[in-house]
């Protein structure tokens, strides 16, 4: 059951002031099926507290595990984690879940778990993860409804990626880690999460090399030990941040800012008349004369414009003079938000994938969110519209944003947040 979940916006206020981000959702989640590959104790600091991370961590208790948390620290005791069998209950939830195969075949022998679901911006085929866990020695039966795989050692190989896949880049990193031999991995993603996984499993006892290049080396090892982990501000959520700033044409300071992860959509806010600079670990980010629009713009895989922020800055091209063109490349999808940006005022023609805007005035309306960054992207609308806004439908935004609206509050926002009481199955978060 879900209960009236929404955020009511007044906008029109510039967005000022400093703020600190939370930590990396795209990060923090490889980082716990990862902790499968120890049987004991692994600490995960500064762990954002959002939706995603608290499926993850039912999954893990379904498992066996013991999980708790002291205030942002996240404790994931892997000790007991004996359980092969993710039901469909909760990997139906996300996406990611299907990273766990590797961690749970390689600690049990053999894993099963329901088809992944969660999300509607595009096809997400586990065709790449499937092929990755083949090529290690995995027996693998699919089903209309779960996947079974089986393999008594996991076996060092040679792979290399017909695309370049996050997730199943992870899923290989995850398997090389304890498998007999040693794995070289091409054409590999390049995202920051692939760094900080590598560099997590290394802290455990790993032995990779490469990580956030091309081509990545394992050697396998028979045994890791526990660690800590500070987990890394989140990317997407700083970028987001810096949309609403643009959108309202604000000045803010972010404390903690992911610095080096956000030079492709640094450069783009540059092009738009945003100024920036670093000082002493904080990003200090004038909007006050974003005015330009972008003739052509694409979404490409890291070090390229990411795909996560393309929804959140079509929200503030819908505020710009003049006629911008985005093109997506990564989910066919990702323009659903168009349709609730429309009723807000913004003029934007959608054509296969390649979105057209011209930007001018956006005014309150009531809206709906379908997915994480399109609703982000609504919120940064309403902040920079006229009027009043209701973005209904919130439980998706905070998939990945902690406390959107208190942040945003922080920073000068006129937003009051109805969340009630929202359940997920027999889940109350």
């Amino acid at each position: 059951m879900e209960c009236l979940d929404e955020i009511h916006v007044i906008g029109g206020n510039c967005l000022h002031g400093n703020i600190t981000v939370q930590g990396s959702k795209n990060t923090v989640l490889p980082l716990m099926a990862g902790a499968l590959l120890y049987r004991g104790i692994n600490v995960l600091k500064a762990c954002p507290r959002i939706t995603d991370v608290f499926y993850m961590e039912e999954i893990l208790r379904a498992l066996g595990a013991e999980t708790w948390w002291e205030d942002h620290d996240l404790y994931l005791d892997c000790t007991h984690a004996d359980g092969s069998h993710v039901p469909e209950i909760y990997s139906g939830r996300m996406r990611s879940s299907i990273i766990l195969l590797g961690p749970i075949l390689a600690r049990n022998q053999q894993a099963e778990i329901g088809y992944p679901g969660g999300c509607v911006i595009g096809k997400r085929p586990v065709d790449l993860h499937l092929y990755v866990l083949r090529r290690f020695g995995a027996e693998i039966k699919e089903e209309e409804k779960k996947i079974t795989v089986s393999c008594k050692k996991l076996c060092g190989t040679e792979i290399v990626f017909s695309k370049r896949s996050v997730g199943a880049t992870e899923q290989a990193i995850l398997c090389a880690t304890l498998s007999k031999g040693t794995t070289t991995l091409r054409n590999c993603a390049r995202e920051p999460e692939i760094v900080w996984l590598c560099r997590f499993l290394n802290a455990m006892g790993a032995k990779i090399e490469g990580a956030g290049e091309d081509c990545i080396c394992i050697e396998g090892t028979e045994k890791l030990c526990g660690t800590k982990m500070q987990i890394p501000a989140d990317r997407i959520v700083t970028g987001t941040y810096l949309c609403a700033a643009a959108a309202t044409r604000g000045h803010i300071v972010i404390e903690n800012a992911p610095e080096g992860e956000l030079d492709a959509f640094l450069q783009v806010y540059r092009k738009m008349g945003g100024q920036y600079e670093w000082n002493s670990g904080k990003l200090i980010a004038d909007g006050s004369r974003v005015c330009f629009s972008l003739p052509f713009l694409e979404t490409e895989v890291y070090p390229g414009f990411p795909t996560d922020l393309q929804s959140p800055l079509l929200a503030v091209l819908a505020t710009v003079p003049g006629k911008s063109i985005i093109k997506e490349n990564i989910f066919e999808n990702r323009f659903k938000v168009c349709h609730e940006l429309r009723k807000m005022g913004a003029d934007i023609r959608v054509d296969g994938n390649t979105a057209v805007v011209c930007g001018g005035r956006l005014h309150g309306n009531c809206v709906y969110a379908e997915e994480l960054r399109g609703g982000a992207a609504l919120l940064v609308a309403a902040l920079a519209a006229e009027g009043s806004s209701v973005i209904r439908g919130c439980s998706f935004i905070r998939r990945g944003y902690e406390d959107i609206g208190g942040d945003l509050k922080k920073l000068g926002g006129l937003i009051t947040e109805d969340t009630g009481t929202v359940f997920y199955e027999n889940i109350q978060l």
